[in-house]
């Protein structure tokens, strides 16, 4: 278990802090100078913005994840006197595991921020994730491991934050402790992506230029693409499950194009709970870094002075093939849903490459888990070999999709 900070303020490390949930969370952490310290930072490239970062918030421990990258800022990357590079997921690992340090933010893209977040928790530090693909590649495992050091995990996902926070004052809320008999079920919502109100026929002509204009949120590429086929939102319920202890029947979503209602929570006597807050992650993630306390968010609340209107549509799955192919795997369980994550990175990397037209992407899915086959992990190191044989097997399906 890691010691207590001495200091009064919290102090986070923040494995991501160039992408969109790291540069929102340094807003946060701006506007709560006095609350929240940041004390590491880490990208996977972009070694230029994370010198300015380190100078803007004085962060003496900083990472660097590809080797080029690394090499590039110890021979003159701007940083401070005296601060402290790390390279490659060892570099990652060592900063999740900074002593003194309270909590880990983990905000990097696939499943390159297991390692770090199962170092964070072994570590004792609180770990705030924004990265879902840890929970779908290895949920058991990291709530487990959260159980056994007496970690928090605190979701950074708007919709399992929302959730997380409908289910606080409950009984065996939000610590992913099955059998509770309390909720009937978790509505999360999503916004439809870019092609929502397309016309079915239009979809065969997407190009990746279409499909990275959402409509409400600004993201980075993979999980925007994500968004555009619903795999995002199939994700984030296997998520839920993991984190909530809660059955696949349990979990649902529904479109809401106005992304400002982020959840539902229905209990056993009929009543629902509901999150709501603007589009905007600093929400989120500051509920996250400042829990359990509140304060002054970043960004106005909604204002009800205002005509709001909100809409609600079911989920199309034979629009959303990707959707459905997710309720599937969560059903099924095993390594099922790691190979689902799998499949789905590489076909989302060969679409947004132009090698396969959008609608490939839920056959590359489909066809990879028709041909994994799907067992019970007794360890992690089994569900690593699961996640690699997908790629490989999603990786040899491509050139027959396009």
């Amino acid at each position: 278990m890691a010691k207590p900070s001495s200091s009064p303020r919290k102090r986070i490390v923040l494995l991501g802090a160039t992408g969109s949930i790291g540069e929102n969370t340094l807003r946060v952490i701006a506007a709560h100078r006095d609350r929240l310290e940041l004390v590491g930072i880490a990208a996977r490239a972009n070694h230029a913005r994370l010198a300015q970062i380190a100078r803007d918030f004085g962060v003496g421990h900083v990472a660097v994840f590809e080797d080029a990258a690394y090499a590039a800022a110890k021979s003159g990357g701007g940083f401070p006197a005296g601060t402290q590079l790390y390279g490659g997921l060892s570099g990652l690992t060592a900063l999740a595991q900074l002593p003194g340090a309270d909590i880990v933010l983990v905000a990097v893209v696939g499943t390159t921020g297991l390692e770090p977040a199962l170092a964070a928790l072994a570590a004792g530090k609180d770990l705030a994730l924004a990265s879902k693909e840890i929970l779908v590649l290895a949920g058991k495992f990291v709530m487990a491991a959260a159980k056994k050091h007496g970690a928090k995990l605190l979701p950074v996902d708007s919709e399992h934050s929302a959730v997380f926070q409908c289910l606080e004052g409950h009984p065996s809320a939000a610590r992913g402790e099955p059998g509770r008999t309390g909720v009937r079920r978790i509505v999360l919502t999503a916004s439809g992506g870019a092609f929502r109100d397309w016309p079915a026929e239009r979809l065969a002509h997407v190009t990746p230029a279409d499909a990275l204009k959402h409509p409400t949120w600004a993201m980075g590429p993979k999980i925007t693409v994500d968004c555009a086929t619903l795999a995002n939102k199939g994700l984030e319920l296997i998520e839920a499950q993991a984190l909530f202890g809660l059955r696949a029947e349990q979990c649902t979503a529904v479109i809401h194009p106005q992304s400002m209602v982020h959840c539902l929570v229905e209990f056993t006597d009929g009543a629902m709970l509901a999150q709501l807050s603007p589009p905007s992650m600093t929400f989120p993630i500051q509920y996250a870094l400042l829990h359990p306390d509140r304060a002054p968010g970043v960004e106005p609340a909604l204002d009800f002075t205002r005509l709001l209107g909100f809409e609600f549509r079911p989920v199309d799955e034979l629009r959303f093939p990707c959707f459905r192919l997710a309720r599937q795997v969560m059903a099924a369980g095993g390594v099922a849903p790691a190979v689902f994550n799998a499949a789905n990175e590489v076909a989302v990397a060969a679409f947004l490459s132009g090698s396969i037209p959008f609608l490939a992407i839920p056959r590359v899915i489909d066809q990879t888990l028709q041909t994994v086959e799907n067992f019970e992990p007794g360890t992690l190191a089994a569900v690593l070999d699961a996640d690699a044989h997908a790629r490989r097997t999603a990786g040899a399906v491509l050139p027959t999709v396009t």
